[in-house]
């Protein structure tokens, strides 16, 4: 069994500098998929938050997070960001713009100041659980302070239905 992991030291001190009421949580079981996750603690599964970096192709980011097993509309996420196509940006991005590895990246305390667009069902949450900075980790803090920490516009970006 390996050692428990520890949040990036980066995002415990955006956290602390930011006087942010947060739970880190590391369950011990995998947690690919918002269900998992969700049942891995306890929570309904639309308190989970999906934070995923997209691009256009060109040198524009947007950062979209969105909750539960909903599908992001990727039309609907290019249009809110200004942007004519949109595609997930690749690992290794992710990485070098959010500080985060993909499957951990959380809601808050990117190394690179991006745009952040969070889906409007996110702010009726009163607490969510994100990525804690590890595919091994998650993260409670409110949507309200998501949104406060990044200037998150609000936008419709998931399917409906």
């Amino acid at each position: 069994m390996s050692a428990p992991v520890s949040p990036p030291a980066h995002l415990l001190e955006f956290l602390a500098r930011h006087g942010v009421d947060h739970e880190f949580v590391a369950p011990g079981v995998p947690m690919p998929t918002v269900p998992l996750a969700a049942a891995a603690i306890g929570v309904e599964e639309r308190q989970i938050l999906k934070t995923l970096l997209f691009t256009d192709g060109r040198d524009g980011f947007v950062i979209a997070i969105a909750s539960g097993p909903s599908r992001l509309d990727r039309k609907a996420l290019a249009a809110a960001a200004g942007f004519s196509r949109i595609s997930m940006a690749d690992p290794a991005t992710v990485l070098r713009l959010t500080g985060f590895p993909a499957g951990g990246v959380a809601p808050v305390g990117h190394a690179t100041p991006l745009p952040v667009l969070v889906d409007e069902a996110v702010i009726d949450l009163v607490e969510a659980w994100g990525g804690g900075g590890d595919e091994t980790l998650l993260l409670r803090l409110a949507p309200v302070d998501i949104v406060r920490l990044t200037g998150a516009t609000i936008a419709s970006i998931k399917t409906t239905g």
